[in-house]
């Protein structure tokens, strides 16, 4: 089942050129959306390669939008600069409880969002191109059964005197494949799963929740899985991916979020025992410091790794702001 679906799910950039989805869009509204926090460095530069390419040059994107996740640097200002909208994520979600991460952002995003097909694209890429925007949106403009879109690419992982070309999907490799294949495993053909470029249809992704962290992507995958079925998601090689790289501590405290979200998403389907919540505090070690332990020479560092949702935009849609053209702070 998933040789099959691999084979007639997935594309390649290349297959997609511009010309041809403005083609293929018709009436439809497209918007592209950048969740980002303390981002100043790369923002500016994914912003105005769409913008130059995709608004101006062709007509493909309709609307540029850069959530501002509470940024404590000038991605905000950049952004606006190199031609975005850019709102803020307090601001489209006042009013209601106030959340953290990533996904949350997404869901301000898609709140602000006015297009029938919604493309998101993490904002620290560095050498990105267009085809990241064109590769997802192809399958979805063409193809009236497609409903969601995964990117996927090579992540080189550079070190100090090496460079491995597929080094840095290691919690995806460690953690995320193991446990889909496990539960899941429908969605084993997924080359990324954890990947942060996708797009979906407005009418489908107003209808899963978000999962806040680093949870969002496995929830939104599974969620989608259930709501729409495996023939309705398709995937996309971008080519080649390059963002900064996180420390193993980090990387361990995604794994966690992740395990949290597959474990609400066991307890839905009956696998896990109902009302149990597995502890959601992490225990790491740092080496040395001014509070190492004697004997371990080391720190003891809890961090608490629990994540919450924000329920579907659906079920909120009339508390959002009717103007969301706030700018951020």
């Amino acid at each position: 089942m998933v040789e099959a679906w691999a084979t007639y799910r997935t594309s390649t950039a290349a297959d997609w050129p511009a010309q041809r989805l403005v083609r293929a869009k018709g009436n439809s509204r497209v918007s592209v959306v950048l969740p980002a926090r303390d981002e100043e460095a790369t923002v500016g530069a994914i912003v105005s390669t769409v913008r130059e390419h995709l608004m101006d040059r062709v007509p493909l994107v309709d609307e540029l939008i850069v959530v501002d996740s509470r940024s404590t640097d000038r991605t905000a200002q950049v952004a606006r600069a190199a031609g975005a909208e850019v709102v803020s994520q307090d601001a489209m979600t006042r009013g209601l409880p106030r959340l953290t991460g990533k996904g949350d952002a997404l869901w301000a995003g898609l709140a602000a969002a006015e297009g029938d097909v919604v493309a998101f694209i993490d904002a620290d890429l560095r050498e990105f191109r267009p085809h990241f925007v064109t590769g997802l949106l192809g399958p979805l403009l063409t193809d009236p059964g497609v409903d969601f879109v995964k990117g996927f690419y090579h992540r080189p992982l550079v070190g100090a005197t090496s460079v491995e070309p597929d080094g840095g999907g290691r919690v995806t490799e460690l953690m995320a494949r193991p446990l889909l294949n496990l539960f899941w495993p429908e969605l084993a053909g997924f080359v990324q799963p954890l990947a942060g470029e996708y797009a979906g249809r407005r009418q489908v992704l107003e209808r899963v929740p978000f999962v806040t962290g680093y949870g969002v992507e496995t929830a939104m995958l599974i969620d989608l899985l259930e709501m729409v079925g495996l023939d309705a998601l398709a995937q996309v090689d971008l080519g080649e991916r390059k963002h900064r790289h996180q420390d193993t501590a980090a990387l361990g405290r995604m794994s966690a979020q992740i395990m949290l979200t597959a474990w609400s998403r066991l307890q839905r389907r009956g696998w896990a025992a109902p009302g149990v919540s597995p502890g959601a505090l992490l225990t790491q070690f740092r080496r040395g410091g001014s509070e190492a332990l004697p004997n371990l020479d080391r720190e003891i560092v809890v961090n608490d790794v629990s994540v919450q949702e924000r329920p579907p935009l659906a079920q909120l849609r009339h508390r959002i702001p009717r103007r969301r053209r706030v700018a951020a702070a």
